[in-house]
């Protein structure tokens, strides 16, 4: 798969627990705090070493913001952790009140994103807080797509001041991006060039999306693959930029349709390069019980869904 190498399977969050133990050993600023989920968040090592700098908020996500607030307004640089239902359709109002509007320096890191949380159910499933958080003035929105990605993506983000919400997950998914790489906030990553067209992923689906790029290489078509793990600020020029060469465009995310990866693109080339857009993305349902996979499959999530899709705008590009 254009040489890319599965050296493992990790899931993200672990991920962001490795980003944050490098962050405590490097950032006498930069504190935690959790709403009572420290192992699966994977703080416990932050904790286990930096107890001083270690909150935790019990079942109180509100209260949790609240404080974070209150930390970034004395000079500290507070990661919140929570599932990421409770991280933002809980909170959303302290998150809107207490930290976007007066742009503190608190990064919101949410795991068990998506319908990949499984068997926990939709309650659990958050599929609209991309779109909530990408709506927010002032906030970042960084989702990344592996271990290692979510890894430098957690140390980069201390680097940036202002609030930041950072999305992972909990299943373990294939590892495939180079450990040591730089992590740059707003900056897509090519992950192949090709002319024919545009596949547009995030998160978890970027590796479904280079699964079906493979597919259909050994059709004949070749398929540009570009992973915008920061929704928000969108990497324009690079859309854009292949969007000229490829005439159609395919996103790829584990979001609800309305307000996440591809609403954005759509809104960027409407403004700017009108295309054939296809969007792989959950239609405006809840979730349900099921592993991982059984769920990427029955919500049209799975690499022949980014197959199809690419089918379906390359005749509408050539019809």
């Amino acid at each position: 798969m254009n040489g890319l190498v599965v050296t493992d399977k990790k899931d993200t969050r672990s991920g962001f627990g490795a980003g944050l133990l490098e962050l405590g050993r490097t950032n006498p600023n930069v504190v935690g705090l959790c709403a009572d989920l420290t192992g699966s968040l994977k703080m416990d090592a932050f904790q286990k070493e930096f107890p001083e700098r270690f909150f935790q908020a019990g079942i109180a996500e509100a209260n949790m913001i609240g404080m974070a607030a209150g930390l970034a307004t004395g000079g500290k640089i507070p990661f919140t952790g929570t599932f990421a239902n409770f991280s933002t359709g809980r909170v959303y109002d302290q998150i809107r009140q207490s930290v976007a509007y007066s742009e503190k320096n608190v990064k919101i890191c949410a795991s068990h994103a998506g319908l990949t949380l499984g068997e926990d159910g939709a309650t659990h499933q958050i599929l609209e807080d991309i779109g909530m958080m990408r709506m927010l003035p002032n906030m970042v929105v960084i989702n990344p797509c592996d271990y290692n990605q979510t890894k430098a993506a957690t140390i980069a983000i201390a680097e940036h001041h202002g609030p930041v919400y950072l999305r992972f997950g909990r299943p373990k998914w294939p590892v495939f991006t180079d450990p040591n790489q730089p992590f740059i906030i707003g900056k897509a990553w090519m992950v192949q060039e090709g002319t024919d067209v545009t596949i547009i992923a995030t998160g978890h689906l970027v590796w479904k999306a280079i699964e079906a790029a493979a597919i259909l290489a050994d059709q004949g078509l070749s398929c540009e693959v570009i992973n915008i793990h920061t929704i928000k600020p969108l990497d324009d020029q690079a859309i854009l930029k292949s969007v000229a060469k490829t005439r159609c465009v395919v996103t790829a995310e584990e979001h609800q349709m309305n307000g996440g990866l591809g609403d954005a693109v759509c809104q960027l080339l409407a403004s700017n390069q009108p295309t054939p857009v296809e969007m792989v993305a959950v239609n405006d349902q809840f979730g349900e019980s099921g592993t991982p996979d059984q769920l990427l499959e029955k919500y049209g999530l799975g690499k022949q869904n980014i197959v199809d899709a690419v089918g379906k705008v390359m005749a509408r590009k050539n019809g």
